[in-house]
């Protein structure tokens, strides 16, 4: 029975990435830069988040929520940003995003740092991780492009590092189809939503002062 529900939990996610995928090349540029600055702004409203620390986000390429709003606000405010790097084994390594002329192109359309890396366990040492999903539900689970390698490397954040994910508002649904190796996010945030939180007292959030700038539970 096991067996057969991991397939039918399989087959429903490439369904569902499928029509994320399609819906999202239909998105129009001006539409693209709106999502982007509400991204940036919801998430530049957290003061703990934006004044400085170390926070590893990701380079929005194609049809994803625009972040490169959010990466040169944080680094423009004094924050450490990573970016990952992706190994042939996929993993994803880290390195910092130090301006726009630090950062090169990669495979699969793919924009990356191309200074020092620090490693894949660099998460560990994360204040924050702000990374991509197709989608999210209300439970927090999230549904990414299919290689697990944000699962995986979701593993090495610290216990006191939220993780907050990024989607279009449609994009946060009432469930995901999910398998036992799925990593749920501390958070997600959605241009015409915000932040929603899952578990305001969880220890991943910064207190006291954090918690009081933060979306309660929908």
């Amino acid at each position: 029975m096991d067996g057969e529900g991991g397939s039918t939990d399989r087959s429903d996610k490439r369904a569902l990435r499928r029509r994320i995928l399609a819906a999202r090349r239909e998105r129009a540029t001006d539409e693209r830069d709106r999502v982007g600055s509400a991204v940036r702004d919801t998430l530049m409203d957290l003061p703990w988040l934006a004044m400085g620390g170390t926070v590893a986000c990701y380079y929005s390429v194609g049809g994803e929520p625009d972040t490169r709003k959010l990466v040169t606000a944080l680094w423009k405010r004094g924050a450490y940003v990573l970016l990952p790097v992706f190994l042939p084994g996929g993993d994803l390594d880290w390195a910092a995003f130090d301006g726009p002329e630090s950062l090169a192109p990669a495979g699969r359309g793919l924009v990356e740092p191309t200074g020092h890396r620090y490693g894949i366990s660099a998460l560990a040492r994360a204040d924050a991780v702000i990374c991509p999903a197709l989608a999210v539900d209300r439970e927090g689970m999230r549904l990414g492009r299919g290689a697990g390698c944000y699962d995986r490397a979701l593993a090495h954040k610290g216990p006191h590092t939220p993780s907050i994910a990024v989607v279009h508002d449609e994009e946060f649904v009432a469930s995901v189809p999910s398998e036992p190796h799925d990593r749920p996010v501390d958070a997600v945030v959605t241009p015409g939503g915000g932040l929603r939180v899952f578990d305001p007292d969880a220890a991943v959030w910064p207190a006291p002062g954090g918690r009081a700038n933060r979306t309660e539970r929908d």
